[in-house]
């Protein structure tokens, strides 16, 4: 265990960090468990790295989620006005709130959110994952984000939710300009205006015109009388559409390039593929598809592994960090998909733990299956060395993902 350094040292976030944040981990880790970290927008933001305090972390009531209040405190810190909140609709759900209001948007959401629902879409995931690789036959190359990994957990998402598919290419635009840590603020604030009238008119031809997808579903009282308010139906949306999607997304191309990279594991994985389950978790772990966990603030004074941090600052868990913690994981920068990963931090903990994590396992098992069975010579192009990766610190996504198929 690195010895604790004194708070006034702070790390920075640059441009090399997205490419490859493992590396900035072990050295920010060299400093102690907790680091304050500069990001690109000048605000600096507690990082914990460490693996037992993350995760205690991920559950402590201390660190509070409040959309309205952190938007405020965040344009505090930036010397700039408080939004309105009529800007927030799509921030208004459960990711960001604390209970009583969680309790409550958690309950509304598991009634048509539930584990049966989701394993009943199997067949159908099986299908869509096959007719993508079908395009794929014959070919020699591709980009297999574009051609796989990005366009099957869209499509589930979809047709799951009631969303057109013909839509897809905007809310993914919207998508990346929302999460990206080094954008434009007007592209940010421009995607969040659109992607809101867009899910605001979804959800109101839901109400009107109701079918058997999710969105129709949410907009239906419970059987207590209790329902989800029209801003309430956008902001849920949002969460469901590009956490829906996008890390699954990532989970499928980042546990790609970890087997490509590591190709004794992908022979062994080939050999058995009845341990497809246990290496998706150790792609989670490994690598996972969420960098740095969505924002917390302290609601009054914490000690965290030991490190004092004031009432009003930012807290953050480096999910992917605290997944390589050597006091929890042997070897952890090693790839083994025969590995224990019991409670990883890949998808968080507590309360706000993934609810859609059952969906991204099946989306992920399926993918991997058929992948692996249908190109058993698949390999990474000759220029993988150049892959570059989107500039969220949320989101640890490639930008593209190139490999030979014959």
């Amino acid at each position: 265990m690195a010895d604790i350094e004194a708070p006034d040292r702070i790390e920075t976030i640059g441009p090399d960090f997205f490419a490859d944040p493992h590396s900035h981990y072990r050295r920010w880790r060299e400093h102690g468990p907790v680091r304050r970290v500069r990001y690109p927008d000048g605000v600096i933001r507690w990082v914990i790295l460490d693996y037992a305090a993350g995760r205690a972390a991920l559950n402590d009531p201390r660190l509070a989620k409040n959309y309205l209040a952190t938007n405020g405190l965040l344009a505090d810190k930036r010397g700039l006005p408080h939004p309105d909140p009529r800007d927030l609709v799509l921030f208004n759900n459960m990711l960001n709130i604390d209970p009583p209001d969680h309790t409550r948007l958690r309950k509304l959401i598991m009634r048509a959110f539930t584990p049966r629902r989701v394993a009943e879409l199997t067949p159908r995931i099986e299908e869509i994952a096959a007719a993508l690789l079908d395009t794929l036959d014959g070919r020699a190359e591709a980009d297999l984000l574009r051609d796989f990994a990005e366009p099957l957990p869209i499509t589930v998402i979809c047709e799951l939710l009631g969303v057109p598919l013909a839509d897809r290419a905007n809310f993914q635009a919207w998508t990346k300009a929302l999460v990206a840590v080094a954008g434009v603020e007007e592209e940010r604030d421009a995607a969040t205006r659109a992607m809101a009238a867009y899910l605001t008119t979804l959800v109101r031809e839901k109400a009107e015109h109701p079918t058997t997808d999710l969105l129709s579903a949410l907009a239906v009282p419970a059987d207590d009388g209790d329902a989800l308010t029209e801003t309430e139906q956008v902001g849920m949306a949002f969460l469901l559409l590009v956490a829906g999607h996008d890390t699954t997304v990532n989970l499928i191309a980042n546990g790609t390039l970890a087997l490509l990279r590591n190709p004794e594991q992908l022979r062994a994985l080939r050999a058995e593929p009845e341990l497809i389950p246990t290496a998706v978790e150790e792609f989670l772990r490994f690598d996972g598809p969420v960098n740095i966990s969505t924002i917390r603030y302290t609601s009054e004074p914490v000690t965290i592994a030991g490190v004092d941090i004031p009432a009003g600052e930012f807290v953050f868990i480096a999910l992917i960090a605290a997944n390589r913690d050597e006091d929890r994981y042997p070897n952890p920068d090693t790839l083994d998909i025969t590995r224990d990963t019991s409670g990883h931090i890949a998808f968080g903990h507590g309360i706000h733990f993934c609810v859609g994590a059952p969906l991204a396992r099946i989306e992920a098992r399926v993918a991997f299956s058929a992948l692996l069975s249908r190109f058993p010579n698949l390999r990474l192009a000759p220029r993988d060395a150049a892959l570059t990766w989107h500039p969220s610190t949320l989101i640890h996504s490639l930008q593209e993902l190139p490999v030979l198929l014959d």
